[in-house]
């Protein structure tokens, strides 16, 4: 009963074998009870590029979060290195490289998807799993992907305004919001918006809406921003 109602809410419906990955996708991984994702970029021969956050900094957001979230990949400390790709990760952050065990960290694996119609959209009840936006061919993808893990050039994490699900969305899609480089637009921030919609007597299908139209494929002021570009900015502002 529990699945079903968890393949309902989109929880599920992207799950994949190992056997399905292609190079340039999207993947993500369910963590603490299902209350975030864990998004990279898989880049082939068993590796991920990911965005991340080390064990020991704050997230700062102000609320219980800051306890529930931890590192995002498993934690090889000591001298206990990961046998796959031969790394601790205790005290990495940033734009890091890792096996896709690490990445899934006892996860179930599960691919985002693009260029979904608005009405499936509006159909997941759970952000942070599909967009309407068009991916890129998964040359530019990986691309882009391996030219930020080179630079570690995508700022400060930060769960709220720079998170993992932004940086395999901009290396899917090369798309930022406005001209001064707003991310922070990932389906899982939009659905705790769309949740304080709801918490207000806001009907679902209007909190749904409003998702829908912050997402990055619908928006009229995302523009294709240069990785090189993103990366300069990056460097300007740290």
């Amino acid at each position: 009963m529990e699945s079903i109602l968890l393949e309902k809410i989109g929880l599920f419906s992207n799950k994949i074998s190992k056997d399905d990955l292609k190079a340039g996708d999207h993947i993500y991984s369910w963590r603490n009870a299902y209350i975030y994702s864990h998004h990279g970029i898989y880049i082939g021969d068993g590796k991920v590029i990911h965005f991340t956050r080390g064990g020991g900094l704050e997230i700062g957001t102000g609320t219980f979060l800051d306890k529930l979230i931890v590192s995002s990949i498993t934690n090889h400390g000591g001298d206990n290195p990961c046998p796959n790709c031969g790394g601790k990760h205790s005290n990495t952050h940033g734009v890091i490289s890792s096996c896709l065990d690490c990445f899934l960290a006892g996860g179930d694996l599960l691919r985002f998807e693009y260029s979904v119609s608005p009405a499936l959209f509006m159909s997941k009840l759970r952000g942070g799993t599909c967009t309407t936006a068009a991916s890129d061919p998964s040359e530019e993808v990986i691309s882009r992907a391996e030219f930020l893990l080179l630079r570690n050039g995508f700022g400060e994490y930060h769960v709220f305004e720079n998170n993992c699900e932004d940086f395999a969305m901009y290396c899917k899609t090369g798309l930022v919001v406005g001209r001064s480089y707003v991310l922070g637009r990932s389906g899982q921030v939009n659905s705790v918006s769309a949740a304080a919609c709801v918490a207000r007597m806001v009907s679902p299908w209007a909190s749904n809406a409003i998702r829908l139209c912050s997402d990055v494929g619908m928006r009229k002021d995302a523009v294709k921003v240069p990785v090189e570009s993103l990366v300069a900015r990056s460097a300007k502002e740290s």
